[in-house]
């Protein structure tokens, strides 16, 4: 039996999608269940819920609190019955309200080698640092931002010529093959899958 994941996004969710295409793989261990966003106008929701995927808009602008953002979240997110939960490009961060339901379950992608370049501008900071090497984590989520235990990592290397948009697309090439199986690792490394 699969297990359920929910997909969290705020823009065109590329890596939702790569997470979706993995799913119909005939030795997946998991189906994306849902994909939630806190922006109406993000292009992945619009694409989920053309191929049939269950979708759930929860604007950040409705709540004064980030906490109640979270609350309103979670409660959709406990109502899927899901496994785990995979943030795809999901641009808020989150509370202990949001994440200690997950404890445990929530992954992450960022676009660096975790534990440099935390938070935005990575490709930037990389270039700027004199970075030989770039890549991706997927990780855990816990209340340090970005800073759950690393799961998985590729890596590709920084070109004299690069600007941060060019090694944003060599690092995001890898980030669609690095996720689905880090998830499908992760689910049956912890037994949930």
């Amino acid at each position: 039996m699969k297990k359920r994941v929910g997909v969290l996004i705020s823009g065109t969710g590329s890596n939702m999608k790569a997470l979706v295409a993995a799913s119909h793989a005939a030795d997946s261990n998991y189906e994306i269940a849902c994909v939630a966003s806190n922006k109406a106008d993000a292009g992945g929701i619009a694409w989920a819920r053309e191929q049939g995927i269950a979708t759930k808009v929860i604007s950040h602008r409705d709540y004064i609190q980030r906490e109640a953002f979270d609350a309103q979240l979670n409660t959709y997110l406990k109502s899927q019955n899901l496994d785990a939960i995979a943030c795809a490009g999901f641009m808020r961060i989150m509370t202990p309200v949001l994440i200690a339901p997950w404890q445990g379950k929530m992954l992450n992608i960022h676009p660096s080698l975790l534990p440099k370049y935390k938070g935005l501008h990575t490709h930037q900071r990389a270039i700027e640092a004199g970075d030989n090497e770039a890549g991706c984590t997927v990780h855990l989520v816990t209340l340090e931002l970005d800073d759950g235990p690393i799961l998985a990592q590729a890596r590709v290397p920084v070109h004299a010529d690069d600007t941060p948009d060019t090694l944003a697309a060599r690092v995001l090439i890898e980030e669609h093959k690095l996720y689905p199986q880090a998830l499908k690792d992760f689910l049956i490394t912890r037994n949930l899958g």
